[in-house]
């Protein structure tokens, strides 16, 4: 039985900047005639239409995949979730040229009693490995991350597992050291190798949506709430979903800043917070307003202020704090009263 094959996506950045498209190149071309390995090319994840001809090839590949992007590895995983593409979060060993690889770990935070949307979802038994164009320059360490993933996915484990308690047969310890000798051509005695890689070449135009993280999200609803242009909607088990992606207005974030779990991301966005960066979404325990690109003011301020911008430039009223943020004042009735709320909780038990 020949080994599963690993399908690598490379996912072509928005830019056309030369030395972007070398690096995808490179990359495409260094996995050429890889044993036990696909290569597809399509237009930007971010960018590709549901209903196109990306998707629709993405959605079709069914074992493990390797995904390369311009994008946080949080978001390429969520953005393919959205269009149908669900698997086990693969674990990748890549960091960047100026990331220590054995890392200090953080302590462990208290458990928060606080179910996670992801709990829910019928995961398939396979794994999507997000790697991030942006750690490195050259195609070399993709190619070798790449390459380490598709041999841990070749691997026999179940075959191997039959050697308890005996010997392994000739043709077993043959085939683990050789996990592609039987998928040799008999013909030339060469491994079965793709000459080609499958490009999608599919016109899309650059898109401006929220994705959501579901290993974030606790389906407060609180986004739904608070924008007001029919983005948002529930499924039929009522959970938060991107209904009308298109509605979103191009440029405002504003839904990302107010969530209470940082579990919506713009990919695209200029601050990592709200692109989906993992390491500022390791921890909430920070300053919020600084961490989205809003020093010296409050992060529901800032948000509030863009949702007020994007009503003006469709002639329609601003709301200002006054609609969709009735969680969180319903949160802020749970901090200390002062002598003020003290006051109006006794004018109120007067009844005048």
């Amino acid at each position: 039985m020949p080994p599963p094959r690993l399908t690598v996506v490379v996912s072509q950045g928005q830019s056309h900047h030369p030395a972007k498209r070398r690096l995808e190149e490179e990359i495409v071309g260094s996995l050429l005639g890889e044993r036990g390995i696909e290569v597809t090319v399509v237009p930007n994840l971010y960018d590709l239409p549901p209903d196109g001809t990306g998707t629709m090839c993405l959605q079709g590949i069914t074992g493990d995949m390797v995904v390369v992007s311009w994008l946080y590895p949080r978001a390429a995983r969520w953005i393919l979730n959205r269009i149908g593409i669900q698997g086990q979060a693969g674990e990748t060993l890549l960091v960047g040229d100026g990331e220590d690889e054995e890392q200090e770990e953080l302590p462990d935070e208290p458990a928060e009693d606080k179910q996670r949307v992801i709990e829910h979802l019928n995961l398939p038994d396979r794994k999507i490995y997000c790697l991030d164009l942006r750690v490195r320059n050259e195609a070399g360490p993709f190619v070798a991350e790449i390459q380490r993933i598709a041999t841990e996915a070749a691997t026999p484990t179940v075959e191997l597992t039959q050697w308890i308690g005996g010997d392994p047969q000739p043709g077993q310890l043959q085939r683990f050291v050789e996990p592609a000798a039987g998928n040799v051509d008999a013909g030339n005695g060469h491994a079965d190798q793709s000459a080609e890689p499958n490009v999608v070449a599919e016109p899309t135009d650059r898109r401006w949506y929220p994705v959501i993280d579901f290993s974030r999200c606790t389906n407060c609803l609180e986004c739904i709430d608070f924008c007001l242009f029919g983005v948002y909607g529930i499924d039929n088990v009522d959970t938060i979903l991107v209904e009308q992606p298109d509605n979103c207005r191009k440029g405002c974030p504003a839904c990302s800043r107010v969530c209470p779990e940082n579990a919506i991301i713009f990919p695209q966005h200029k601050t990592p917070a709200i692109a989906g960066s993992e390491d500022v979404a390791a921890s909430l325990k920070i300053d919020l307003s600084k961490l989205f690109g809003a020093p010296g003011a409050d992060a529901v301020d800032v948000a509030v202020r863009e949702r007020d911008e994007q009503l003006l430039l469709v002639g329609r009223d601003v709301v200002g704090h006054n609609v969709g943020l009735a969680t969180r004042q319903k949160n802020n009735t749970d901090q200390p009263k002062d002598e003020l709320d003290n006051l109006i909780d006794e004018l109120d038990e007067l009844q005048l």
